[in-house]
């Protein structure tokens, strides 16, 4: 099969097809979008050598359970040991032995075929587009945020970055009855924002007044965002990271102290709730799409989201 293959420089090649375990499923990937996750890999995060991606829709050709095959799934990315403590409390993303789609010591989604255990799939109602259901995934982390820490109608939220993630978040929050503030520096990526009926800041335009939110969602994917969130959350405030990056960041922990404030990682979430928004409408990401690729010119793909300032892109392996 054709795949991007990332071994310290990305490349197209010819692999072979995954090997079916016991209790997995092959499937056929149709769409797989590209995160910034994935671009990290490539400057060394995690480590990871292979085939990356972790966010597709693809269907089943193969499976030892025949009512699986020809499904449309989408899949969760962490594959655990189902035994440990972790495991058990229903936490298996934090098991210390799971594997992860794309990003620990498992072929990702990149390729014309991928492989995962039933127990991670989920199926796609038939209403859903491919190019919406490839989302599950990256909503499914938006979704973590309401899981960890649930959060009144009416509170006061900022998410800082316009990118794909952030534009995910903010329209989980307005969802959830709360005051949404999207801050950003992308005129095209809030004039999405404004449409849904948000607020807006251009960071690069207008002041952002210090310790006015009193939840902040940092999804700037970069080192210096967290700096910036804590400059604007209340004291007793929250914030929320939701980017992964190679770099370390670097902020003064006197903020927290002093102001109190409460620092929450959050990373992957529950498909269903995903799944539910897109099929109701709640959530839109068609307009997300800047531009599909097909799979030989995954390299091109990944260069146009270094050059321009662009929402998601999709790999389109079966083009």
């Amino acid at each position: 099969m054709k795949a991007l293959y990332f071994d310290g420089k990305l490349s197209v090649r010819e692999t072979e097809r995954p090997q079916r375990a016991p209790g997995d499923a092959l499937i056929a990937v149709r769409f797989a979008g590209i995160c910034g996750t994935d671009r990290q890999i490539l400057k060394g995060y995690s480590g990871f050598r292979g085939i990356p991606g972790h966010e597709f829709v693809g269907e089943v050709v193969e499976c030892d359970d025949a009512r699986w095959i020809g499904k449309r799934v989408v899949g969760e990315i962490n594959v655990t040991c189902g035994s440990c403590e972790w495991c058990r409390r229903g936490l298996g993303r934090h098991c210390q032995r799971r594997t992860v789609m794309g990003i620990i010591n498992r072929p990702g989604a990149f390729a014309e075929f991928v492989a995962l255990p039933v127990a991670n799939l989920h199926e796609i109602p038939q209403e859903l587009l491919d190019e919406e259901a490839v989302f599950t995934e990256p909503l499914a982390a938006a979704c973590e945020i309401l899981e960890q820490m649930p959060i009144s109608g009416g509170t006061r939220v900022a998410v800082l970055g316009d990118g794909r993630l952030g534009l995910l978040a903010a329209q989980v929050l307005q969802h959830a009855q709360t005051q949404v503030t999207v801050i950003g520096r992308h005129d095209d990526k809030l004039g999405l924002a404004r449409v849904w009926g948000m607020s807006i800041v251009h960071a690069g335009k207008q002041p952002i007044p210090a310790k006015s939110f009193t939840v902040v969602v940092d999804a700037t994917g970069s080192p210096q965002g967290l700096d910036q969130a804590l400059r604007i959350v209340e004291p007793r405030g929250t914030v929320v990271m939701k980017s992964t990056f190679h770099e370390p960041a670097h902020f003064d922990t006197a903020r927290l102290v002093v102001d109190e404030i409460t620092l929450l990682g959050s990373r992957c979430g529950h498909f269903p709730a995903a799944i539910d928004l897109l099929q109701s409408g709640h959530v839109k990401v068609q307009e997300l799409v800047s531009r599909t690729f097909p799979l030989e010119a995954g390299l091109e793909a990944f260069r146009y989201l270094d050059q321009t300032s662009c929402l998601k892109v999709l790999l389109a392996p079966g083009a």
